[in-house]
């Protein structure tokens, strides 16, 4: 984020635009926090709540992002302030207290949200003006799901973001995630495991597509599909192994696209596990080499 330079051009004529941090800390929680679903797909929850007198701690910011796992948001405005092992801190006590986000969750999106949140991997999301290289250390050391993310404000008119490391555990057991009909329950991951080896090689060789788009990709095993994200999703992965394909959820506007049948279909309006308005249906190599352009729009856009 340091090297990143804008510049407004009128008439041919370039005038760069300098980036700063913004004043005070609580006007950065404040712009996230109004802008949280658009900004990392998270729906917003609750700001400054209250971790109990016991604890002593507000968290910054609480919300639920767009795979029903929940997200902690700390904020600094200083590259030296230790806002890792304060959320680290909040972390804990959260999966201590489960009950109570839940009845948060409740509160504010409904039953149906609250009873599918899945608790196998939270977040924890640091938004600071720069992180040292102790830090990004640090948070692979810890066993715990992180992003650092950094902001740069150039004078009102443009809020810069950018992911500058993800920490991922991958989900352990399906114990704490919500239950599903669909698949008779089963995971994706069983899903894949159940696979024909065609089946599965395709998906090896979506799967080295996507984490290859870029270092800031990470991926997440769902109960229902595979998360590929950066701030958000980009492309959500069901296994089918009766039928013998992939369904792929893409962040891509349909009218953008020129729709076939059998391969392509918008789905703005029709209900599906995932993120995405546009689904693509993967069987065999020629299907993956012409959802490649679009894997790398969804990616760019996301």
């Amino acid at each position: 984020m340091a090297d990143l330079k804008l510049f407004r051009v009128t008439a041919g004529v370039a005038t760069e635009l300098h980036s700063m941090t913004v004043a005070l800390e609580r006007s950065l929680q404040q712009l996230i926090e109004r802008n949280m679903e658009e900004m990392f797909a998270t729906r917003f929850l609750a700001s400054e709540f209250s971790t109990g007198s016991r604890h002593g701690g507000r968290i910054d910011s609480l919300g639920i992002d767009e795979n029903n796992s929940p997200v902690i948001f700390e904020y600094k405005r200083a590259t030296n302030e230790n806002v890792i092992n304060q959320g680290l801190f909040y972390l804990n006590w959260l999966l201590d207290h489960k009950a109570e986000f839940t009845l948060l969750v409740m509160e504010k999106l409904g039953r149906d949200v609250a009873g599918a949140i899945d608790w196998r991997a939270p977040r924890l999301v640091c938004v600071a003006s720069g992180y040292t290289r102790y830090d990004e250390h640090a948070v692979e050391q810890i066993n715990r799901s992180i992003d650092l993310v950094t902001y740069r404000d150039f004078g009102g008119e443009l809020f810069a973001l950018e992911l500058v490391h993800a920490s991922r555990v991958e989900p352990q057991s399906a114990n704490d995630a919500p239950d599903v009909s669909r698949g008779h329950g089963r995971t994706v991951t069983e899903l894949l495991g159940q696979s024909s080896a065609e089946l599965t090689a395709l998906y090896e060789q979506l799967d080295a597509y996507l984490v290859a788009l870029g270092d800031d990709v990470s991926k997440k095993a769902t109960k229902q599909y595979f998360a590929y994200r950066r701030l958000k999703n980009f492309a959500c992965v069901e296994v089918h192994p009766q039928s013998r394909n992939l369904l792929v959820y893409l962040k891509v506007n349909p009218d953008d696209v020129e729709l076939e049948e059998g391969f392509s279909r918008d789905v703005r309006n029709i209900g599906h596990f995932g993120t995405g308005e546009l689904e693509l249906r993967i069987s065999n190599q020629r299907h993956l080499d012409r959802a490649q352009h679009l894997l790398q729009a969804s990616y760019e856009n996301s």
